[in-house]
């Protein structure tokens, strides 16, 4: 494990032990979601300034919903543009928990980023996330020109649940002709399968455990829905058609194999899926930007890779 990553999990170990903390199922949805943001945003400061960022309201499924629009610094009218969602297991995150990597994307990809706020689980389960997420996208093709994305580069990404509403939404806009995709940037995408994969079954922490991943699948309340495989990706049969990918994983995360299934998948479809795995970092480790340098390079080579897609 990188050595800044390791100490960094060490200490939070030893605060929970001093501190043990109830189920999450005891605690109430909003005080682990101000726990999580005063958390992230803390390890974000050294996030790049030279971007400006616009709070917005845009289209939601069922009304508006914020968002904020990331602009780097010297952004010619119309750039690519990454509509983005952010992970926390449908439950928790924000557009606050996921500022700073944002600002990266945008900064070090030269791409103007929308991140998207969709409705979040329990209050909202499935397929309300989901919805927002796609009417997001939609919104973003159809006002491409007042948020200056050039609607012929136009890329979905997230990060864990927001890896999944991404995949999802790209499989949902394959048959839309005048909202064609160009990319899908997945980061440690939960994809869901059906069979429990290996590190699904072996790994439990650091940052991502076991039993959280059963609490937010329960607040989802998806694997029951009949249109269950928008979210419980595993379901899906056939992925062809979907728009080019990149998907990165990292060593300690028990989201690894699924990540790295769903590449292959894409590929044995006909669909180009680079896969990328960071063998020494952890889950959340593009919005732990403070704790390691390696997250920082591991975000510019992320970046490097959208920009040459949307190029």
């Amino acid at each position: 494990m990188d050595p800044h990553i390791k100490a960094h999990v060490e200490e939070q170990a030893k605060a929970a032990a001093a501190n043990p903390a109830p189920p999450l199922s005891a605690i109430p949805p909003e005080m682990v979601r101000a726990g999580y943001r005063a958390q992230r945003t803390a390890m974000n400061a050294g996030a790049p300034k030279d971007v400006e960022s616009r709070d917005l309201q845009i289209g939601g499924a069922a009304g508006p919903i914020p968002a904020r629009l990331y602009t780097p610094a010297g952004a010619a009218a119309k750039t690519g543009g990454l509509v983005y969602f952010h992970g926390g297991g449908f439950v928790i995150g924000d557009l606050e928990t996921h500022d700073g990597h944002c600002r990266r994307m945008a900064a070090y990809g030269g791409v103007r980023v929308l991140a998207v706020e969709y409705r979040l689980a329990p209050e909202h389960p499935f397929p309300c996330g989901h919805d927002d997420a796609l009417a997001a996208t939609r919104w973003a093709f159809d006002h491409a020109d007042e948020i200056g994305f050039d609607r012929t580069k136009i890329a979905v990404g997230g990060d864990s649940a927001g890896g999944n509403l991404a995949a999802s939404v790209a499989l949902d806009l394959r048959g839309d002709a005048d909202r064609k995709l160009a990319f899908q940037l997945l980061l440690y995408p939960a994809i869901w399968p059906v069979e429990p994969t290996n590190s699904r079954k072996t790994l439990d922490g650091p940052v991502l455990t076991q039993a959280a991943m059963t609490w937010f699948e329960t607040c989802l309340a998806a694997e029951t829905h009949p249109h269950a495989a928008r979210a419980v990706l595993g379901k899906v049969t056939d992925v062809s058609g979907a728009p080019p990918a990149l998907v990165v994983t990292a060593g300690f995360d028990l989201l690894k194999d699924e990540g790295r299934e769903w590449a292959e998948k894409l590929n044995a479809a006909g669909v180009p899926a680079r896969h990328v795995e960071y063998p020494a970092l952890v889950h959340d480790f593009f919005i732990m930007g403070d704790v390691s340098p390696a997250v920082d390079a591991a975000a510019r080579e992320t970046a490097q890779a959208l920009k040459e897609a949307l190029a």
